[in-house]
């Protein structure tokens, strides 16, 4: 078992930045991707989380296009982190946000979620 614990969320002004961490603890050394996925006031359902940013333990990163420039994911492998430094937020960003983790072992993984909220 994997256990992800994020933080960091909270409202910032249009243009502004924040800083989300995630934690994971458990079998951690199984883990394969980590990365960060959003999902939209009024969005319920699971299948409508957005990929935002993945990294590989290798520290491969991918981006989705709407968040490409502006944010960048990192990961400290020693303290079994990783962190969205987002940068220029736009009202649209507002979403909560999940940490996400795949194992080796084809096992994912999920946070509890985190609400950034971009809006003056």
């Amino acid at each position: 078992q994997v256990q992800l614990v994020e933080s960091g969320g909270g409202l910032v002004q249009p243009g502004g930045s924040l800083r989300l961490s995630c934690a994971a603890s458990g079998f951690t050394s199984t883990i394969n991707v980590m990365g960060w996925y959003r999902q939209a006031p009024g969005k319920q359902r699971d299948s409508q989380r957005e990929l935002v940013a993945t990294v590989t333990s290798g520290g491969v990163t991918n981006y989705s296009d709407s968040v490409k420039g502006r944010f960048t994911i990192s990961r400290d492998n020693a303290k079994n982190t990783v962190y969205l430094q987002m940068n220029s937020l736009k009202p649209e960003d507002t979403a909560v946000y999940y940490c996400n983790a795949r194992t080796k072992f084809f096992r994912t993984y999920w946070g509890e979620g985190t609400l950034v909220t971009a809006s003056s």
